[in-house]
């Protein structure tokens, strides 16, 4: 059964209650959304899906501890939900090579590398003095991407997997600045 949007932002609410966590997901979901409607048009609400429940175990498993449980943990929530979607439980493990799932389809990579790019924007967004994304400029990406030590936590190899989709990693930058900058007010920034 493939999951829709409402579905999937309900089952998101039922189990994720911090707000950075939640603004996390929104984040997320909208960098999908654009890159969906690049690579594959006809599942831009799918791929948010994807986007929007990602990080469903977020709260619910000890990733920090056992990192390969962060993915599988989320599968485990969406069948008890009734959710049997293989092509989306694969892609929510994918989005943690540490799971056991190697990225391999558009869809896989897309979500490997959107979710590091909205913390790293966040991030920009975060040392500019209004704190906010419409700020942020393309240029600043790429002179904070090889500033290995701001956002260390942004694992800059994950968000270059994008290339494994055909899309060039620039316009990647500027597809998700401008996601989030769509979403703006939602997402604190």
């Amino acid at each position: 059964m493939a999951v829709t949007r409402d579905q999937a932002y309900e089952i998101l609410h039922k189990y994720m209650e911090g707000e950075r966590y939640l603004e996390h997901s929104y984040a997320v979901e909208a960098i999908m959304r654009g890159v969906a409607e690049k690579l594959a048009p006809e599942e831009v609400e799918y791929w948010g899906v994807v986007g929007l429940l990602h990080d469903l175990d977020e709260e619910h498993c000890e990733w920090k501890e056992h990192p390969e449980t962060h993915g599988p943990t989320s599968v485990e929530i969406l069948k008890k939900e009734g959710i049997d979607d293989p092509v989306l439980f694969d892609a929510i493990c994918a989005h943690n090579p540490e799971s056991g799932v190697k990225a391999k389809t558009k869809l896989q990579y897309a979500i490997l590398a959107s979710d590091p790019m909205s913390g790293f924007l966040k991030a920009i967004a975060q040392i500019y003095p209004d704190k906010k994304i419409a700020s942020v400029k393309h240029k600043s990406v790429l002179k904070r991407f090889r500033e290995l030590r701001f956002a260390a936590g942004a694992n800059r190899d994950y968000m270059e997997a994008i290339e494994f989709t055909g899309m060039d990693f620039d316009e990647f930058i500027d597809i998700a600045l401008e996601a989030m900058r769509g979403i703006a007010d939602r997402i604190g920034l």
